[in-house]
């Protein structure tokens, strides 16, 4: 039975799409798979600190200790995984800040990447990664595309660990008409049941 790592980051508890639709994704799975959860959205991690560049390089205070900890805790549930399924919605053409702090975090030198003579080298690669991108506008195509620093900003960090299988879903132009909103979150919903239940249904 495979292992799914699930990484929330919206701030919008009950009301947020991204978080709906994982839980879509979820419903598909079933019992086929064990889903553990790291919900940065409603108990978000501190950001970097010198305390956590502190932790990461060795030092040995109490707070980087403490801070070197809770890195070396989501860089386990990352290796520990076989997929993941991360919630991000579009803020401000980016990520949030709870998700780029838990990418903080996980983005380790010498722990899940490692630096050569002839550039880094990720050590998470087979993994397989779903994003669940949530935004109000239309940033997949068109005029609009130039804007977007969230999806770019993810792969480039999920390639940097070694992760290349990664499948974007996307839920556009949910603040454009309630119509819209409608419509998209449910192409969106039949894309995740379907993967959901494609993948894990031959690997239960």
């Amino acid at each position: 039975m495979q292992n799914i790592l699930v990484v929330q980051s919206s701030a919008l508890g009950d009301a947020s799409a991204s978080r709906s639709l994982i839980n879509d994704f979820l419903a598909a799975v079933g019992t086929n798979a064990n889903v553990a959860t790291r919900d940065v959205g409603e108990n978000p991690l501190p950001h970097l600190s010198g305390a956590t560049l502190g932790g990461f390089s060795g030092a040995d205070s109490p707070e980087a200790a403490a801070e070197r900890a809770l890195s070396d805790e989501l860089i386990a549930e990352l290796q520990a995984a076989d997929v993941v399924v991360i919630g991000a919605p579009m803020y401000n053409f980016g990520i949030t800040s709870n998700l780029k702090s838990w990418f903080d975090r996980v983005l380790r030198a010498g722990v899940t990447f490692h630096y050569t003579a002839e550039g880094p080298v990720g050590h998470l690669s087979g993994k397989r990664v779903i994003v669940v991108e949530t935004r109000g506008g239309f940033y997949s195509e068109g005029d609009g595309k130039a804007l977007d620093a969230q999806e770019p900003h993810i792969r480039a960090m999920l390639n940097f660990i070694g992760i290349t299988d990664i499948t974007f879903v996307r839920a556009e132009r949910l603040a454009i008409s309630p119509e819209a909103r409608t419509e998209s979150i449910a192409a969106a919903a039949d894309e995740l049941k379907k993967l959901g239940a494609e993948r894990f249904a031959l690997a239960a």
